[in-house]
Parts: structure tokens; C-alpha cells; sequence
């Protein structure tokens, strides 16, 4: 303790407060490196301490000290947070690049005076090209307007100017571009591309003008402006099977039971917000995609409860699963209502191949209730349960009976075959 008291550089006697603070941090400094190197391994010298300088060399190979390594779990977005990123329509305004302007010059240098017009020609304005790509899926990154690059202007020495680079949109695939309630084009495959604005002309520079009547022309036109358009975005979700039923009737849970998705689940009705889909996986490693449209009440054609905005998905679906809950009063009327409501929206909908499933047969009066639903229906009715998981095997394999059909019917000619 006399040495380290030595070491001070001062010829001023020290105070009794200044001296008390030093010897109490010292013996905290020696008490805290004793406790902690009896937390740490034996087997190892992880701490060690260096008194020359006053500076102490730690290790950080203790366990109480080291510093947690590994990538963080990503906690799972709520379904209020990812209806905030699933974004199904937009209107956007698009303005191509105008054309840069022409130059007006004339050349000159020594014993070369009168060296004629050399004004180069302004650049084209950049296009905007709408793509579709497959790992985009929703539209939320689109903004309400879109401008493409403006071409350079020409410059002296016959330099041209650059052309604007193209501006290009990524769409999910399955958006439709519409443009005054007309559809324009259908974003079907992967890699589909459409000129949507072309851009301006570049201007011409005087040496554009020169000829043989006219050899010290004067004029340089300015580039012209790109082409403007207001477009609307409908994003209809891309799916073989489409699950249509009334609010809370299970078909987030029975998504779950059949598929790889994760859709959120409460007992509570629009639970579902945005229009999830679901791979089917067969041992053929054949994939049917089957979509979780959001629920539809009475009205819903006429915009009550979510309205027509998630009806326009089910337009994609080949074929129906209307989903019934057992649990209500008289669950057949659902499927009356069902029916009415699709073919409210779409003449016609609700007459494409489908199956009735009777969901949670695993309460106690579901039984009964499926007697008279399977006696006042026509369609093949498939009773499950979501949440158990009884004879999901069943509705695995009606899926993919409608799935072969499906591509029966296509690759005889009846249309054109397309797989998801």
C-alpha cells in the first residue's frame, strides 16, 4: 500500500478525504477480481490482472462475462401488423423521362474557323416497364407515382446525349392492370413484362439540320415530354382451391391442419384480414395452393363487412371448398348464402367444382347437424374437425381428386393449363 502511495506524482500532502476514497477503491477494485475469478473455470486463466499503469488486462472467455453469440429469434408479426404490409390494389400515376434538348453549336479551332455545326442530339427519357416477379407478394411497396429519368441534353463535338434508364415496377404475380375500369393486361407468369409510359424523344442538334441548302443551320429542337398514364393495381391471389365461409367458421384453423401456412387463429370473428395461402404437399411432390379468403357476411357484394375487396381473389380459385360451421343454428343456410353472395359478385362463381366442409365435428351436436346438411345438399360433404385434426386425410385427397381434374379438363384443350 506505501508503494502505490509513492507513485503518486504530487508534492501536496493529500486530504484525509481524498486518501480514505483511494484505499476504499482499492480494496473494492481487489474484493470485485477475487469473486469474479472464483465464478470462472478452473481450467482456464481468464483472469488475470496487471497492476503496472494501474490497468487491469480481463478476459471475456467466463461464462458470466462472455457475450451471448447467435442470431436473435425473429419474433412473428401479428395479423393487425400484416395487413398493414399485404396491400391488394393501388392507383398510380406514371410520367416517363422527357427527352434531353438538342445542342447548337459550331466548331472551331486553329486554321479551322468555319468547321461547320456540331451539335449533338439529346438522349431518349427512360420508359416505365411493369414486371412481374414471383417473390413479390403484396403491393405495398408501390408508390403513388412513378417518374422515369429524363435524357441528357446534347453537348458540342457531336456528343449525344444519354439515353434515361428504364424504371421498372415489380408486381406479384396475378395482378391486373386496369386503366379507366379496362383491363390492360393480366400479370400471370413469372417474368411477364409491360411498356407501360415510353419515354420522350430526345431533341435534334443543328448538325441534325445540316444539308446542302443549308450550311450554317441555326436550329436545335428542345427533347419531348415523356407520356403519362393513370393506372390501377388489383393484386387477386394466385391459388388452385379457395376456402370461402363465414366469419369464425375455422378456415384459418383447417389451413393450419392441411398445409405448411400459419395463419393467426382467435375466437373471434375477422380474425383473418388478408387472404393467406397454403401449399399442399403430395408424395408425388404435386403442390396444390389453397387460399384462406377472409370471411364473407350477408351484403358482402353490396361492400358490408370487408366487401368486394377480398372477393376479387376467389376469381383465381379453380375450385371451391365453402367451409360450414356446425356450430351454428342451421348451418345449410350458410351455404345457401354463400352461393348467393358469389354469384352476386360473379355470375356464375359459385358454380365451379367444389366440396362442402363440415367443420368442428368434434363438438356434440355435430353429428345430428350433419345428417340434415349431407340430406338437403347435393355436393359431396367432407366432415372435419380443425382442431383435432379428424379426417383431414380425406379432404387431402378430395383436393387433389380436384386438382387432376383440374388439369384434366385444362390440358384437353378446354384452356390454357397453368400450374402455381
Amino acid at each position: 500500500m506505501l508503494a502505490t502511495l509513492v507513485r503518486v506524482r504530487s508534492t501536496r500532502w493529500l486530504s484525509p478525504d481524498t486518501l480514505l476514497r483511494f484505499i476504499l477503491g482499492h480494496e473494492f477494485r481487489k474484493n470485485e477480481l477475487s469473486s469474479l475469478s472464483h465464478g470462472c473455470s478452473p481450467g482456464s486463466a481468464a483472469w488475470r490482472r496487471k497492476v503496472t499503469g494501474g490497468v487491469r488486462d480481463v478476459s471475456s472467455s467466463c461464462q458470466l462475462c462472455a457475450k451471448v453469440r447467435g442470431k436473435p429469434k425473429k419474433a412473428e408479426l401479428s395479423e393487425k401488423k400484416l395487413t398493414r404490409h399485404f396491400v391488394d390494389h393501388r392507383r398510380v400515376k406514371l410520367v416517363a423521362g422527357s427527352g434531353g434538348k438538342g445542342a447548337c453549336s459550331f466548331h472551331s479551332e486553329p486554321r479551322k474557323e468555319w468547321g461547320g455545326p456540331d451539335g449533338g442530339n439529346g438522349g431518349d427519357g427512360g420508359s416505365i416497364i411493369i414486371k412481374a416477379d414471383r417473390f413479390v407478394k403484396s403491393l405495398a411497396h408501390i408508390v403513388p407515382l412513378y417518374k422515369g429519368d429524363d435524357g441528357q441534353s446534347g453537348s458540342s463535338k457531336n456528343c449525344y446525349g444519354r439515353n434515361g434508364s428504364p424504371t421498372y415496377i415489380r408486381v406479384p404475380v396475378g395482378t391486373v392492370l386496369k386503366e379507366q375500369g379496362k383491363t390492360v393486361v393480366d400479370f400471370l407468369e413469372h417474368g411477364q413484362e409491360y411498356l407501360a409510359v415510353f419515354g420522350g424523344a430526345g431533341g435534334k442538334g443543328n448538325r441534325f439540320f445540316l444539308s446542302n441548302e443549308i450550311r450554317a443551320p441555326m436550329t436545335a429542337t428542345p427533347g419531348i415530354e415523356g407520356q403519362e398514364r393513370v393506372l390501377q393495381l388489383e393484386l387477386r391471389t394466385m391459388a388452385h382451391a379457395g376456402l370461402v365461409g363465414f366469419p369464425n367458421a375455422g378456415k384459418s384453423s383447417l389451413l393450419r391442419a392441411i398445409s405448411n401456412a400459419r395463419p393467426a387463429v382467435a375466437a373471434y370473428p375477422f380474425t383473418t384480414l388478408n387472404p393467406h395461402v397454403g401449399i399442399v404437399k403430395y408424395r408425388d411432390h404435386e403442390q396444390v395452393a389453397v387460399a384462406d379468403i377472409p370471411g364473407i357476411i350477408r351484403g358482402a357484394h353490396l361492400n358490408r363487412g370487408l366487401g368486394i375487396s377480398f372477393l376479387r381473389h376467389i376469381e383465381r380459385c379453380r375450385f371451391l371448398l365453402f367451409v360450414v360451421d356446425l356450430s351454428a343454428p342451421e348451418p345449410w343456410t350458410q351455404l345457401q348464402h354463400l352461393h348467393y353472395e358469389l354469384d352476386q359478385y360473379e355470375p356464375g362463381l359459385s358454380q365451379r367444382p367444389q366440396a362442402v366442409i363440415a367443420n368442428k365435428m368434434d363438438l356434440p351436436e355435430a353429428p345430428e347437424k350433419l345428417k340434415t346438411l349431407k340430406s338437403l345438399v347435393s355436393q359431396r360433404v367432407i366432415p372435419v374437425s380443425a382442431l383435432t385434426g379428424q379426417n383431414t386425410e380425406e379432404l387431402i385427397l378430395h383436393l387433389r381428386e380436384l386438382y387432376d381434374g383440374y388439369l384434366h379438363r385444362e390440358g384437353s384443350g378446354e384452356g390454357k393449363l397453368t400450374r402455381w
